[in-house]
């Protein structure tokens, strides 16, 4: 067994990273060019998705929810600089009273009645919606059936059609259904049910995903195959794309995406005539549940009522680099200040590793808690992944106060502990990586199987990846249990990439999954380890 010290590779790797990681920073922070949306005065843009639920704590799924007038007439107030409709998706949990809200502030409404599994509840819903559509006339644009009710494999084409024509025999105002565009293809008898047609097209939802360059170029094509087909007066009533998110093989979520996509579709729509509707209005964050982080994403203002980015200028999807670069900074203080007072063998060269480390994992933490911010839904993922953040940002530590000895395997470490022994940092590495290579490995199973709504991990498990991975590659030995959960990271991260291999967080993920797994599953079983 090689017993080098592991200073100078420590040392190399972290550097190599902490260079990526600025550069990728800097890159983030760049503006972007982009055509600048120039309205016309007094023009607006045609509608947008509108619902309420974007204070902590609201869910359409809070069947004791009711939306109050009040917080129903700032969204709308708020809107109103923007936009001349909203569409809503359903009358219940008191968005019922939109319509009137709405007629006060000079809005207008596509109002819509929510289709679902429960029959009866259809029945009264639908009743509902016909009722204040009938009484607010002047507001209400159309009434729209259903939303995404066949995509959803909910309610048959026969349903759907029958509920369609009992709206339309009681309705004064216009009827619809809406759905994506394949399903309207795939159903295109109801057209004859409908007095408009109304489609959405998202490109990055696509089943093969289209990139922000390719995006108004398949909107069009869409569009023009779609009124061809029909024959019909064609409302859009989805567009748009998410701030956030996991990217789906070309089409990456940014705020500078999202801000080059809205300007130039609502540009586009409006040189050519097209009738609209923009998801969404406001940060939808209950959706995160539904979709993972790029669900709760889509709005043009965030949940705080601001404006997610201006209609004209560059924009850049990082406004600052300063909190990482403090984390990188405090990191390295640190880490090189537990090093001078832990005097050991390796002299400058240790100290300089541990400050690198050190700078790795504060930035990576910073960023980790930004990420966290977006997406954990709950008290419990905030506990999980939280904590698994915080012992990857302590790895620096331990290195720092570790001489380089041997790891011991995590059970012989537990074991130890468990009998009085001392808590060295060689132990309490070794607690450490076994935690950190589970979690990792349940992380990977878990992007594997069900990979559509997950972000990738990188940036939690990079730091493990780049100090465990080394130690491993430099002989440092691992335990059995742990050269099993790496070969389950190694198969998984280079499963979950080969679908997408061109996607640059599924590569990142890749690597990040090839550092840690492949030298830890390659790596001797030492007897010290009791494994």
């Amino acid at each position: 067994m090689s017993r080098r010290s592991p200073w100078a590779a420590l040392l190399a790797v972290h550097l190599i990273a902490l260079a990526a990681l600025v550069a990728w920073l800097a890159l983030q922070s760049r503006p972007v060019q982009m055509h600048d949306l120039q309205l016309a005065d007094g023009e607006k843009l045609k509608c947008v998705s509108y619902a309420p639920y974007h204070f902590p704590g609201q869910t359409p799924f809070d069947k004791d929810l009711r939306i109050t007038r009040e917080q129903i007439a700032a969204d709308l107030a708020a809107l109103s600089h923007i936009t001349r409709c909203v569409r809503l998706y359903s009358v219940d949990q008191g968005l019922d009273q939109v319509p009137s809200v709405a007629r006060e502030i000079g809005l207008k409404v596509l109002l819509g009645a929510w289709i679902g599994y429960d029959r009866k509840k259809n029945a009264a819903e639908l009743d509902h919606a016909i009722s204040i559509a009938n009484e607010y006339p002047d507001v209400v644009r159309a009434l729209i059936v259903g939303n995404e009710v066949l995509l959803r494999r909910e309610r048959s084409e026969d349903e759907m059609r029958a509920l369609i024509r009992d709206a339309k025999s009681k309705s004064q105002v216009p009827v619809t259904y809406a759905d994506v565009w394949e399903f309207w293809m795939r159903h295109d008898s109801l057209a004859r049910e409908v007095d408009f047609v109304t489609v959405h097209i998202l490109p990055f939802w696509e089943d093969e995903p289209v990139d922000i360059q390719h995006a108004l170029q398949h909107v069009a094509a869409i569009h023009e195959e779609v009124q061809t087909h029909f024959g019909k007066p064609i409302l859009i009533g989805e567009t748009g794309w998410p701030s956030e998110g996991r990217q789906r093989e070309a089409s990456r979520p940014s705020p500078a995406n999202q801000a080059r996509y809205i300007r130039e579709f609502v540009h586009q729509a409006h040189d050519r005539g097209w009738d609209y509707n923009l998801i969404e209005a406001i940060d939808q964050p209950w959706k995160r549940r539904l979709e993972g982080t790029v669900g709760g994403y889509w709005g043009m203002l965030d949940a705080d009522l601001k404006p997610k980015f201006p209609l004209a200028g560059p924009v850049a999807d990082r406004t600052s680099m300063q909190l990482p670069l403090l984390g990188a900074a405090l990191g390295a203080a640190l880490a090189a200040a537990v090093a001078l007072a832990r005097r050991g063998a390796g002299g400058r060269l240790r100290v300089a590793a541990c400050a690198s480390i050190g700078a790795v994992g504060g930035m990576l933490a910073v960023l980790n808690w930004e990420h966290g911010r977006v997406a954990y839904r709950d008290e419990l993922e905030w506990i999980l992944l939280g904590g698994l953040t915080a012992l990857a940002a302590t790895l620096a530590v331990l290195v720092s106060a570790w001489d380089g000895v041997m790891l011991p395997g995590a059970r012989s470490a537990w074991r130890d502990l468990r009998h009085g022994w001392a808590p060295t940092p060689a132990r309490l590495l070794a607690l450490a990586r076994g935690t950190l290579v589970f979690a990792a490995a349940v992380a990977a199973l878990l992007l594997f199987v069900d990979a559509r709504y997950r972000d990738f991990p990188t940036l939690l498990y990079l730091t493990p990846a780049l100090i465990f991975g080394t130690l491993a590659a430099l002989g440092r030995g691992a335990a059995r249990a742990e050269r099993i959960c790496a070969a389950i990271i190694v198969l998984c991260g280079i499963g979950r990439w080969l679908p997408e291999p061109a996607n640059p967080q599924a590569i990142a993920w890749l690597a990040t999954t090839l550092a840690l797994g492949l030298p830890l599953m390659l790596a001797r079983g030492e007897h010290q380890q009791g494994e």
